[in-house]
């Protein structure tokens, strides 16, 4: 088989997914472990991204099947909040080169801290149900589509900003807004990969194997964070925000990383 790249390269992307899998069913993030893992492997910029919502959307899936079959889905919530994230990363994807991304990419990391900072010193967020302030369909129309289309365009931190909105808007507790943010994350996941198919820009074979093992990793992720519940999603969920965030900071193309690069080169 193909891989595009060596057989022992491939074999360390799989593992890096399979990384990548695990904490992205728990608390998100999962593509800041992929994304760079491609990008240093060699693979230019588009097929990069394209290969990681390959690889995503299958490791995704299995996330998906794992709360379903243990209950965490209820079936009212599945459709609206599974097509507004599809409509949102297809409406994204097809216009993120019209967009200003040099924006986003400024300010999503100060968002991500500020999640970081509202769970640390929120201590009952989420560990039992509180009051709506949005329907789910409400809820879905404005944030559901929102959050999804900035996944289609830009992507780090969706599945951290679905998590939140789930249970700061729609009410949810702390594992049902993990389950039903896996199946968003999903969606969004899969509505910007039609496009990547379409254009020829993923790396199938590399993809689909990286896939499997961002699959395991996602089930046993998900099966953990039933288990654990809180104990392992609110540490988990400040820890990759605040590494997102850094991350971001750090990128040439952010200014705080601009600087960093041109003061300690």
């Amino acid at each position: 088989m193909d891989f595009g790249v060596a057989p022992v390269t491939a074999l360390l992307l799989a593992c890096a997914a399979f990384v990548a899998g695990f904490v992205d069913a728990i608390a998100g993030g999962g593509g800041l472990i992929v994304l760079p893992s491609l990008l240093l492997a060699g693979l230019p910029p588009v097929n990069a991204l394209a290969t990681s919502k390959l690889q995503s959307t299958i490791g995704v899936s299995a996330a998906v099947f794992a709360f379903a079959r243990a209950g965490a889905l209820e079936k009212r919530h599945i459709l609206p909040l599974l097509s507004s994230a599809l409509t949102g990363g297809v409406l994204g994807a097809m216009t993120a080169k019209h967009l200003p991304l040099e924006i986003i990419r400024l300010v999503i990391p100060f968002f991500l801290i500020a999640i970081a900072l509202y769970m640390l010193f929120a201590p009952k967020l989420g560990e039992e149900a509180r009051h709506a302030r949005l329907s789910v369909p409400a809820f879905a129309a404005s944030f559901g589509l929102g959050i999804g289309y900035y996944d289609g365009i830009f992507g780090p931190g969706t599945g951290t900003f679905f998590y939140i909105a789930l249970i700061v808007m729609a009410g949810f507790t702390m594992v049902s807004a993990v389950a039903h943010t896996k199946l968003m994350n999903w969606g969004s996941n899969f509505g910007a990969l039609m496009f990547f198919l379409i254009s020829g820009a993923a790396m199938i074979p590399l993809g689909l194997t990286m896939g499997a093992a961002s699959a395991l990793g996602s089930y046993l992720g998900a099966r953990a964070s039933l288990k654990f519940g809180s104990r392992l999603i609110r540490p988990l969920v400040v820890a990759v925000a605040l590494i997102m965030a850094l991350r971001l900071m750090l990128d040439s193309r952010h200014p705080i990383g601009a600087w960093v690069a041109s003061y300690f080169g």
